[in-house]
């Protein structure tokens, strides 16, 4: 048997670019139409952003917490599982993530967002926006199949993504450790990604850093 230090990461990955993408592709074909329920619940968090009723703090955090357990249940334990193991451990982040949203956000209702412009704000706002609306639109950009889109509340990486930028727009230096499972996703889809050749697997190693100044900027 090889020693542990000889592996590649490339060699933890235990399926083929096709098959990952297939698997995204039925995903969504099988859940429709869920995405228009995404999509809505996308513009609801824009308008809450825009407007910043003071309820807002709990919606979004729900909304949130939600996502991420639809995203632990649907995608990683229903279908990613089928492909990867560890696709059950990473449900259990994300369940886990889901009951900090709540417990910070719902209950204790610590996620209000600034009223003082600065530039992480301006940096969450674009993230958000980024996630919300753009992102999707990267997998037709690329010349890929429509029903490989990700969208967020759906997959992983754009609800990650915009969860990270909403968290720039508030001020958790207290609750800090929000982050950690955020950032791991980063740095996990982004090696995973890159292993298989994703035309954008940049896109998260770039959320992660940027999340990662933020968080040493709020500090100070």
């Amino acid at each position: 048997m090889s020693e542990w230090w000889t592996y590649q990461l490339a060699d933890l990955i235990l399926f083929t670019p096709k098959t990952y993408f297939r698997l995204i592709e039925i995903y969504n074909i099988s859940i429709w139409p869920i995405q228009l329920v995404a999509l809505l619940l996308s513009c609801i968090i824009a308008v809450l952003v825009w407007r910043r009723p003071i309820c807002s703090g709990k919606i979004i955090a729900s909304i949130l917490a939600l996502s991420w357990l639809w995203v632990a249940w649907a995608f990683h334990l229903q279908r990613f599982a089928d492909i990867h193991w560890v696709a059950t451990y990473y449900a259990v982040g994300f369940v886990i993530q889901a009951s900090l949203l709540i417990w910070i956000g719902v209950i204790r209702d610590r996620l209000t967002m600034n009223s003082v412009e600065s530039l992480v704000q301006k940096l969450g706002i674009s993230t958000l926006i980024f996630a919300l609306f753009i992102q999707p639109l990267l997998t037709l950009f690329f010349g890929e199949n429509r029903n490989q889109v990700e969208l967020f509340g759906i997959t992983p990486d754009p609800t990650v993504i915009a969860t990270i930028g909403l968290l720039m727009l508030i001020n958790v230096r207290k609750h800090w450790w929000i982050y950690i499972i955020p950032l791991s996703w980063c740095l996990i889809s982004g090696a995973t990604l890159w292993v298989l050749e994703s035309n954008y697997y940049f896109v998260m190693f770039v959320v992660g850093i940027l999340a990662s100044l933020a968080i040493i900027k709020k500090a100070h």
